[in-house]
């Protein structure tokens, strides 16, 4: 309960226990609430401090940095693995083709398959930006020692596991 006093006054707790007419569970909702507040925080950071630097979006630095991971890939994988719809990843790409990170290219046995691939530029972007960006994530854990970080990893895997599609 102590978790949930940080997060809600008992005020808070009244309402929405009347509103709701139930019983809620708030270690849960402090969790998500918790999580989400800080996803939010670090993406920010990470946008102003390292991204805007190269006028990229976290969702732009998440599609170069899968290419550059995983070599060429087809638009629906690249989708399913950045946790975003393909439109989306159609539109990131129009905006980092014109910057000439990324190419497109359709598969000649199926043309309904369309790849994205790292340009030459592409690719010499993220080799300078990630370890800036890693930078950034460790300022972001700074305050958790060693083990902490390893046990939030393994915490937050499971909590994605939970959600998987």
């Amino acid at each position: 309960m102590d978790s949930i006093k940080e997060d809600l006054l008992p005020e808070e707790i009244d309402i929405l226990n009347r509103l709701t007419n139930s019983t809620l569970d708030f270690n849960a909702m402090s969790v998500v609430s918790n999580l989400h507040r800080a996803a939010q925080r670090m993406r920010g950071k990470m946008e102003k401090e390292v991204l805007s630097h190269y006028s990229l979006s976290w969702t732009g630095f998440s599609l170069l940095y899968n290419l550059w991971i995983w070599g060429a890939m087809e638009m629906r994988k690249l989708a399913k693995s950045m946790g975003v719809t393909v439109a989306t990843v159609s539109s990131i790409a129009n905006t980092l083709e014109r910057k000439d990170l990324c190419v497109r290219t359709v598969d000649q046995r199926d043309r309904r398959l369309v790849h994205l691939s790292l340009t030459d530029h592409g690719k010499d972007v993220i080799d300078e930006l990630f370890p800036q960006f890693n930078r950034g994530e460790t300022e972001i854990v700074s305050g958790l020692s060693v083990e902490e970080q390893q046990m939030l990893a393994s915490l937050l895997r499971r909590i994605s596991k939970n959600i998987s599609e």
